[in-house]
C-alpha cells in the first residue's frame, strides 16, 4: 500500500493501524534547530485523545508520544526541552485498548458508509479489525505532526472550532476562543451558549443509536503574506488536499467558499487602502486569506464538513464478501459525532500545509 506520505519539504509518513500494536509517524524535512518538548506534542495528542467524555468514543487510549530519532537534547534550554538535527524525527504511540473481538461479526461484511468493500475490491482484502489503515485512529499521527509543524513558522497560530454539529448551528456573534479549551465545553465551540444545545442533542441522537455530522472552522494567523505559488502549489490547494484526507471528511471550503457563488463582485472583493507602514490594509477578508494560491497575510480560513459516524446501532442493509444480503449493526465503541475530535486533527493538517509552504517559500526566494 502507497500513498502514506504528504508534504513536499516538510513530508510527512504515518504508519500503523487501528488494532495493531502501535502507530505513528516519520517528519522528514524538518530543519535543524527548533526547539520543542515532548509536552508540545503530548497536549495536542491529549486534546485529540479518546475516552475523555460520553461524547465520543469509549476506547481508553492515553495517546502517549515517544520520540524515537531526529532530536538530542538542547543545550540552551531546560531538562523538557529537544532540538531537532535535521534528521528523520520518528514519533511513536502505542495502541493499548484495542478490542478487536468486538468486529468479529463483521470480518465477511461490509459496513455501509465504511470503505470496507473499497478497500476489498482494491487489495483484495481488508483488516476488519476498526478498519485498519482507514480508521481515524490514524490521525493521532498527524497531530503529533501537526504540533512540530506549529513551530517552523515563527508567530504562527492555528485555532479550530466546531461551528455546527447536525442541525444546530452556533451564534458566531458569540465567539469567543476562550471558550473553545474550557473543561466544561467538550464541543470545541466558540459558542458558550451552544454547550448544552449540544449536550442535548447529542443525548437524544445517541438513545436513538444515530449518529450526526459537524461542520469544523480553522483560523490560521500569523501567515506570511507571499507563501503558496499561483498554479499547482496553490496554499489553499495543500491546505483543502490536507483536510479533504481526514478521515469522514466530505466537503472543504477556504473563506467565503460556496458562500461566494451567491455574492456579488462588490459584495465578495477584499478591498485595500494604505496602511502606517506603507503596506496594503484589506478592509475585509472573504478570501480567506489566500489570493490566487498565494497568502495574502489575511487570517486564513478554512471550513470542513464531517460526515455522520458510519457505525451505529441502527440496522443498515448491507452485503456480505459472498454477495449475500444481510442486516448489519455495527457494535464497539464509536464516536456519535466524530466531528467533535476532528477539530485537532484539522488544525494539525492546516499547519502542516503552511509549515511546508514556508520551507518552499523560503527555499524558492530565499527570503521570508
Amino acid at each position: 500500500m502507497s500513498y502514506n506520505s504528504f508534504g513536499h519539504l516538510f513530508r510527512v509518513t504515518t504508519w500503523g493501524e487501528s488494532h495493531g500494536p502501535a502507530l505513528g509517524c516519520v517528519v522528514d524535512g524538518c530543519p535543524p534547530g527548533i526547539r520543542f518538548s515532548r509536552a508540545d506534542i503530548q497536549h495536542e495528542l491529549d486534546r485529540r485523545k479518546p475516552g475523555q467524555n460520553r461524547f465520543v468514543t469509549q476506547r481508553r487510549e492515553p495517546d502517549a508520544v515517544q520520540i524515537l530519532s531526529g532530536v538530542m537534547d538542547d543545550p540552551d534550554g531546560g531538562e523538557e526541552t529537544v532540538v531537532t538535527t535535521g534528521t528523520p524525527i520518528a514519533m511513536m504511540i502505542e495502541n493499548t485498548d484495542q478490542r478487536s473481538k468486538d468486529y468479529g461479526k463483521i470480518a465477511e461484511q461490509y459496513r455501509p458508509g465504511h470503505a470496507d468493500y473499497t478497500y476489498d475490491v482494491k487489495y483484495g482484502l481488508r483488516d476488519h479489525r476498526g478498519g485498519g489503515r482507514s480508521s481515524a485512529r490514524e490521525t493521532a499521527a498527524r497531530v503529533a505532526a501537526g504540533a512540530l509543524a506549529r513551530k517552523i513558522v515563527p508567530g504562527l497560530k492555528v485555532r479550530g472550532a466546531l461551528v455546527a454539529m447536525g442541525e444546530k448551528d452556533i451564534d458566531r456573534s458569540n465567539w469567543d476562543w476562550s471558550v473553545v479549551e474550557r473543561e466544561d465545553n467538550p464541543f470545541f465551540t466558540p459558542d458558550a451558549a451552544s454547550i448544552p444545545v449540544f449536550e442535548t442533542y447529542l443525548d437524544e441522537v445517541r438513545k436513538a443509536h444515530d449518529s450526526v455530522g459537524a461542520i469544523i472552522e480553522i483560523v490560521a494567523e500569523g501567515v506570511p503574506a507571499g507563501l503558496g505559488a499561483p498554479v499547482y502549489a496553490k496554499l489553499d490547494t495543500e491546505i483543502a488536499a490536507g483536510l479533504m484526507s481526514i478521515n469522514a471528511v466530505k466537503g472543504v471550503e477556504i473563506g467565503e467558499g460556496f458562500n461566494a457563488a451567491r455574492l456579488t463582485g462588490v459584495e465578495n472583493a477584499d478591498e485595500m487602502r494604505t496602511g502606517d507602514d506603507g503596506r496594503p490594509v484589506f478592509l475585509s477578508n472573504k478570501a480567506g486569506g489566500v489570493l490566487g494560491g498565494i497568502a495574502t497575510g489575511e487570517p486564513i480560513v478554512s471550513r470542513f464538513a464531517v460526515k455522520p459516524t458510519s457505525s451505529i446501532l441502527t440496522p443498515r442493509r448491507s452485503v456480505d464478501r459472498q454477495g449475500q444480503e444481510v442486516d448489519i449493526v455495527t457494535k464497539g465503541r464509536h464516536d456519535p459525532c466524530v466531528g467533535i475530535r476532528a477539530v485537532p486533527i484539522g488544525e494539525a493538517m492546516v499547519a502542516c500545509a503552511i509549515a511546508d509552504a514556508y520551507l518552499m517559500h523560503r527555499g524558492q526566494t530565499g527570503r521570508i
